[in-house]
């Protein structure tokens, strides 16, 4: 996944692809409200990882971002080919090859076109294993998932912070934590920004 994250501010993010640019809430505020700092701690214990440490936290919702980004891109690279391919071989079936009189030309076309639709699937599920699979990318997408309820839990509660923070889904699958990962995910440069998030 790139670092690339020029473009916004200190303590800014990007909620959703293509979404607008959000500012985090400061982990403090999360912490003001007693039910959603028991939250905070009970997810540090399970996920290993620190939900009120603002720095942490802004890199695992500006990585989660990229990974999103990337799991995008790997779908229209590989979905558009199998989409165009599948449809003009059903189109093509329709309209021309199902009236060919010989059953040999038929069968051969059938079987032509089911093996070039079986390798563009093939490119597909493995392009999407490669991204969805990846435990590294699982335990980032665990992290802001349980994130994100935290936040819930304290606006609940009275905190000050908008709705549907922080504005992506809770990633109902691919989001398994597995403790025996490395934590690649975090950030190589979190002491760049030393100054506290005010």
């Amino acid at each position: 996944m790139s670092d690339d994250h020029q473009d916004l501010g200190p303590w800014e993010f990007i909620g959703r692809r293509g979404g607008d640019t959000v500012t985090l809430v400061n982990g403090s505020v999360i912490a003001a409200v007693p039910e959603a700092q028991r939250a905070a701690e009970e997810a540090r214990q399970e996920l290993r990882f620190d939900f009120l440490d603002d720095r942490a936290v802004l890199d695992v919702l500006r990585r989660r971002h990229l990974d999103e980004l990337d799991m995008f891109k790997a779908g229209l690279v590989h979905g558009t080919p199998l989409a165009l391919v599948g449809l003009g071989a059903v189109l093509y079936w329709a309209g021309v090859a199902q009236y060919w009189e010989t059953a040999s030309h038929r069968n051969a076309y059938l079987a032509i076109a089911g093996v070039v639709v079986a390798t563009q699937v093939f490119f597909f599920v493995r392009s999407g294993l490669s991204h969805w699979g990846d435990p590294v990318r699982q335990n980032l997408r665990a992290r802001a998932a349980r994130y994100r309820k935290i936040a819930h839990i304290a606006r609940r509660g009275g905190a000050d912070i908008p709705a549907h923070y922080p504005h992506f889904g809770p990633y109902p699958f691919a989001a398994t934590f597995r403790p025996d990962v490395d934590d690649r995910e975090q950030s190589e440069n979190r002491g760049a920004d030393d100054h506290g998030h005010r």
